[in-house]
């Protein structure tokens, strides 16, 4: 699912998003629940955009942006993300395909008789052994999925064992490479401190201490020797695998699978440290501006503290100064006030310390969860204005969460409607507003209010309750609210689909009438 121009470079791609918390038990035997807060969510979010996530509080929308950044490992489905490459990043996950491509091979054409099988058992496979069947058949499925994805149909051909032996040594090549670098920038930092200490007493260098410069210089050339050596190698593995898929391309079965070929970072697959790794560039700006920021930290501790942890610099490495200061001052912040504490500024003065915190490491994509929601309305629009200038000048791409819509109409590109952890509606924000094809959605537009006396004069509420995340009602999730309710909706849930171009819905009843605001 797309919903956007298909030049467009996709950031991200969430696909069938599941984000179950389970309830605590009474008794050993009592059934196991779950909160449902994300029920499959598909969608992409595209490089430079900001996508608008609006939706009554509790339907699952923070969830969703903390289960991208893997603050919660998702219950089930993918998540995509295609601002590094897999031979970049080198995840561990896929040097574990790699060591096992023959088994792989194998457990498909297991996959394939168990399924086989499943059929002809029918409805006598009951019990423990349906489910040891169904949970082998997932197994085996995730084993086949993650192959063709990776290598794409190198698993059909015959000389698995050269192929095998590539992607390792091409792996092999860029883990060194990895290494190497880390050493590298270790001794970097060390040698530059040592020149910046020396610089800010104003005086020459010892003897003792320029020998020491010079050796680290040496040890810095022999260490970038090595990995232009390795990155000449790594590109000479890449070129026999890429001999090996032109050898091959004409091939059915290659054809057959090479359209499932993705080169992008499965975020839920990551460990922790190399989900660590990955969050600098993927960050968070938090809802509220006071509990969010150390009191016992100054403003320019608070916003180095991830150029820190990330290794951009060593703790009290005085190059650190000038790039917080910086920074404070492109998100409106005076450079004075780095030594001030938390409760030394206001609401809005403090978000916009929590912005140039995740700011600082230079990421790619930000959500930014209600932003805006805790800052008086003089102040929000000061803040979004910051957003968008921000987004245009360092090339971000946004998450953007609220239950305001007027705020959502006016930072977003597409905006995507969440109720009881589905998306009901997708397009871009002028379709949202303008015409509107989903019961909620409408029902939302008709809550904001509005001065102007030629329009409507009073405010449409949503009569009852959102439903139980724990027990969501059969068919579509909002039949209990929905005044074009009839019984398909109470019985079928309906499919969400693409029913004009880039505009996406779930609902057995779209709407006719464009929404009087």
């Amino acid at each position: 699912m797309s919903g956007k121009n298909e030049t467009e470079k996709v950031l991200l791609r969430i696909t069938n998003l599941k984000q179950y918390f389970p309830l605590k038990k009474q008794h050993i035997r009592q059934e196991q629940l779950y909160v449902r807060a994300n029920d499959g969510i598909t969608l992409d979010i595209y490089e430079g955009e900001t996508f608008g996530l609006v939706g009554e509080s509790g339907c699952g929308k923070s969830t969703f942006g903390r289960v991208i950044l893997q603050l919660y490992h998702q219950t089930e489905g993918r998540t995509v993300y295609y601002g590094e490459t897999i031979q970049s990043f080198l995840p561990h996950y896929v040097k574990n395909t790699y060591d096992h491509l023959e088994k792989c091979r194998r457990d498909v054409k297991k996959q394939e008789m168990l399924r086989n099988r499943l059929q002809k058992a029918g409805e006598d496979l009951k019990g423990r052994d349906l489910e040891k069947y169904v949970a082998a058949d997932k197994k085996y499925r995730e084993m086949f999925e993650d192959l063709v994805r990776l290598i794409g149909g190198f698993y059909t051909i015959k000389e698995l064992r050269p192929v095998s032996e590539i992607l390792n040594a091409q792996y092999s090549a860029g883990a060194e490479i990895e290494k190497l670098r880390t050493k590298y920038n270790r001794i970097r930092l060390s040698g530059n401190k040592a020149k910046a200490i020396a610089k800010e007493k104003k005086r020459e260098l010892s003897h003792r201490r320029k020998k020491k410069i010079a050796k680290w210089e040496q040890r810095l050339a022999r260490i970038q020797k090595s990995i232009d050596l390795q990155t000449e190698r790594q590109k000479s593995w890449s070129q026999k695998l890429e001999d090996l898929r032109h050898t091959y391309d004409s091939e059915p079965e290659f054809q057959q699978y090479e359209a499932y070929l993705d080169n992008g970072v499965d975020l839920g697959r990551l460990s922790y440290n190399e989900m660590r790794r990955m969050r600098k560039e993927m960050q968070l700006i938090f809802q509220d501006p006071y509990s969010s920021l150390n009191p016992r930290m100054t403003a320019g501790q608070i916003i180095s503290e991830g150029l820190i942890t990330h290794g951009f610099y060593k703790r009290g490495d005085p190059e650190i100064q000038a790039n917080v200061k910086k920074v404070m001052e492109d998100c409106g912040l005076p450079s004075y006030m780095i030594y001030r504490y938390p409760h030394q500024f206001s609401g809005g003065q403090r978000q916009r310390i929590g912005i140039a915190r995740s700011l600082a490491i230079k990421p790619k994509f930000i959500v930014c969860d209600e932003a805006v929601s805790a800052l008086d309305v003089s102040i929000q629009s000061q803040i979004v204005n910051l957003l968008k200038d921000l987004k245009q000048k360092e090339k971000l791409t946004y998450l953007f969460i609220s239950h305001d819509l007027s705020v959502v109409k006016y930072i977003s590109d597409r905006i995507g409607v969440m109720y009881l952890g589905n998306l009901v509606e997708l397009a871009d924000t002028e379709m949202i507003f303008h015409h509107p094809l989903h019961p909620y959605t409408e029902a939302l537009l008709l809550a904001i209010p509005t001065t102007d006396p030629g329009q409507r004069k009073t405010l449409m509420t949503l009569e009852g309750d959102i439903p139980s995340p724990i027990h969501p009602p059969e068919g579509c999730k909002f039949h209990t609210r929905c005044k074009y309710c009839t019984e398909i909706c109470k019985k079928q849930k309906p499919e969400f689909r693409e029913v004009e171009k880039n505009h996406f819905v779930a609902c057995h009843h779209l709407l006719d009438h464009p929404v009087k605001l």
